[in-house]
């Protein structure tokens, strides 16, 4: 069955948000979109409402529809929810993992550790979402795994955006993927698993938490003085 119009824009301007063609405070002009892509209105105002429930487009008075620029609320809020849906996803995923994506999923941290020593947070940050991808990649459940998917963009979306960093916390996410993966080979609950693999992304939200609350604290002192 072919795609309507307004599934046709809808993915125009997703795929557009996703790549950085539309980047956060772009201003989507329907004018400028009829013109440049030859379909009508109506299915542009269509695609841009769908986007707006979703949350990546606020629709502004006076403005038109702008891409949505993330902040603090907005990282913490995904990181929150892509925590439940990757641990859910991974607990489903893991019996289903073999000898080879275990042995993937152990070159990939290594590498994501020679990413770290040399300096290199991009390849870091590649290699991470690949490793995410690969333990939740045997998950059955179609939704589900989009649901993972969309989020992990999002959150690289806030990235490109904002930019944050707790010191440590790369490397001691290393130990932690580690650890998923000896759970996985060796058979542990798949609530043993979803437990730690949420816990797994939500120690990223206390370190950076705990960053702000430490530099708060300096900025503090520094004015008292």
């Amino acid at each position: 069955m072919a795609a309507s119009k307004a599934d046709q824009c809808y993915e125009i301007l997703r795929q557009g948000i996703m790549e950085g063609t539309f980047a956060p405070g772009h201003r989507l002009v329907i004018d400028k979109l009829v013109r440049e892509y030859g379909i009508s209105s109506v299915p542009w105002r269509e695609s841009l409402r769908r986007l707006e429930a979703e949350g990546w487009v606020d629709i502004v008075r006076n403005a038109g529809a702008v891409v949505k620029t993330f902040d603090t609320d907005s990282w913490e809020q995904t990181m929150q929810l892509l925590a439940r849906l990757e641990g859910y996803a991974t607990a489903l995923s893991a019996r289903r993992l073999n000898r080879d994506d275990l042995d993937r999923a152990r070159a990939l941290n290594r590498e994501m550790g020679r990413a770290l020593e040399g300096f290199d947070p991009t390849r870091f940050g590649l290699l991470n979402r690949e490793f995410h991808q690969l333990l939740c990649s045997r998950c059955e459940d179609v939704r589900l795994s989009t649901l993972v998917a969309d989020e992990w963009t999002r959150l690289e979306l806030i990235r490109r955006s904002a930019f944050w960093y707790a010191p440590g916390r790369a490397l001691a996410s290393l130990a932690e993927h580690d650890g998923l993966i000896d759970l996985i080979e060796g058979g542990a609950d798949p609530e043993v698993i979803e437990t730690a693999a949420r816990r797994h992304e939500l120690n990223t939200v206390m370190a950076i938490h705990e960053h702000e609350r430490q530099l708060a604290q300096e900025d503090a002192a520094a004015g008292s003085r």
